[in-house]
């Protein structure tokens, strides 16, 4: 996880989607199917995406698989399917492939590789790691603002880098907590990320949210962790607001330094490798 997935496919999927007759993004698959009634809910997202229209009767999930195929049978359709992790995701929301009209598209992004083997999917992309350059330049956009580093920080920048194996997530978010941060705090977060194994990359991006100055940000982060994820942020804030939160600006502090996110319909949510 975190080295783009998500991203290719968006971006894939903005390019593409006013090509075909309708089209669909299911992002979050594996968390949206985990909420209570997940699947059909998913299944009615697909549907009104693709009819364009609001659909709301889908009771159960094999009425919803029926209606499913009946809608993408007779249309060209891109479809994406965002982080799946179980074949019931798979069958629920896309079915079989022979029910698709000719020249529909569906990707998927997921990190279990034998999902795709039991759909019989066409062809597979891992999505690799950065290399050097490229890795320096995103950790340099989110640490100073440009694609390099500033003078005096270029050592400083290679050393965080041997630590984030070119993996975007943790330079974005280990790149937005060393932003503007002097020397000798650039040294004392490098000395912990050389404790931790490189494998336990979580670990290192717990060097982020220590890194947070204000420790009601440490708390905010805490709370909305615990207890408001997938929550409304406008609820989530006359919530906190009233526990002498302050609330916005926190909230503000944590999507800058990346350690949290709003998603759609303006849910409050993590990025999936630190939820």
């Amino acid at each position: 996880g975190g080295v783009g997935k998500t991203t290719i496919a968006k971006t894939a999927y903005n390019q593409n989607f006013d090509k075909f007759d309708g089209s669909s993004f299911l992002a979050n698959v594996r968390e949206a199917s985990e909420q209570p009634n997940g699947l059909v809910r998913l299944q009615r997202q697909l549907l009104s995406d693709i009819l364009k229209k609001k659909v709301e009767k889908v009771h159960n999930v094999d009425e919803g698989v029926i209606k499913i195929k009946n809608a993408v049978s007779c249309k060209r359709v891109l479809l994406v399917l965002d982080d799946v992790d179980d074949l019931d995701q798979l069958n629920a929301v896309m079915g079989m492939r022979q029910w698709f009209y000719p020249g529909s598209k569906i990707i998927i992004t997921t990190r279990h590789e034998r999902l795709l083997k039991a759909h019989e999917v066409c062809g597979m992309y891992k999505v690799q790691e950065l290399d050097d350059k490229e890795s320096l330049q995103l950790f340099s956009w989110h640490a100073f603002g440009q694609d390099h580093p500033i003078e005096g920080y270029v050592e400083l920048s290679e050393r965080v880098l041997q630590h984030c194996g070119g993996i975007p997530l943790a330079l974005q978010v280990l790149g937005s907590s060393m932003s503007g941060r002097k020397v000798d705090v650039w040294e004392s977060a490098i000395k912990k990320l050389e404790a931790i194994p490189d494998s336990q990359i979580l670990k290192k991006l717990k060097v982020s949210y220590d890194s947070l100055d204000d420790d009601h940000d440490k708390n905010l982060l805490l709370d909305i962790v615990c207890f408001f994820i997938g929550k409304d942020k406008d609820y989530v804030v006359r919530i906190l607001d009233e526990c002498d939160f302050f609330t916005i600006v926190g909230i503000q502090n944590l999507i800058d330094l990346c350690l949290l996110m709003i998603g759609e319909e303006n849910k409050m949510k993590m990025h999936d490798r630190l939820s």
